[in-house]
């Protein structure tokens, strides 16, 4: 079936000859793998690949896990705010709304602090109606991630209170 396949796409090293009568492609799967590999992509893969296996799995996981819990303790004390999705064991996801305050809004504000979130339903619109909410604003937390990142999350989301109450 793979040899009588025409190739998705062309590009070099798939062609074994051309002319003006038309084109000879090479047998499966050469025919089908047009174009330079992805050969810097790889080389970057098995870096950064290194460079977590370096750090370690448990090491990662329990920097966010600590992370959360500074975020959770920290966001705590923002008046107003609803911490959405507590479960131990989560992935390094903080979401949350603040009462009166549209998600997009405070994202934008939030921005403008430097700091980077995503709003809206996430693609999970069944669950902002269970959740009774339009949109939530949600921040990644992981490896790079320090708490000082989370206290300019906190000091904007003051700011974005200020500015829009």
């Amino acid at each position: 079936v793979l040899a009588d396949m025409p190739p998705w796409q062309g590009g070099g090293d798939m062609i074994e000859v051309v002319d003006l009568d038309g084109t000879t492609f090479k047998p499966p799967p050469a025919r089908f793998e047009a174009g330079t590999p992805a050969i810097a992509e790889a080389i970057g893969l098995a870096t950064a690949m290194d460079y977590l296996d370096a750090l370690g799995a448990d090491a990662i996981a329990q920097h966010e896990r600590d992370l959360l819990l500074y975020a959770a303790q920290r966001l705590g004390h923002v008046e107003g705010l609803t911490l959405h999705g507590t479960a131990p064991g989560k992935a390094g996801i903080v979401s949350f709304t603040l009462d009166g305050l549209h998600h997009a809004d405070v994202a934008t504000l939030l921005a403008q602090c430097g700091v980077a979130v995503r709003a809206g339903h996430h693609c999970c619109m069944p669950l902002m109606r269970r959740l009774g909410v339009p949109g939530t604003i949600r921040a990644s937390l992981g490896l790079y991630s320090t708490r000082e990142d989370i206290d300019q999350l906190v000091q904007g989301l003051y700011k974005a209170k200020e500015m829009l109450t």
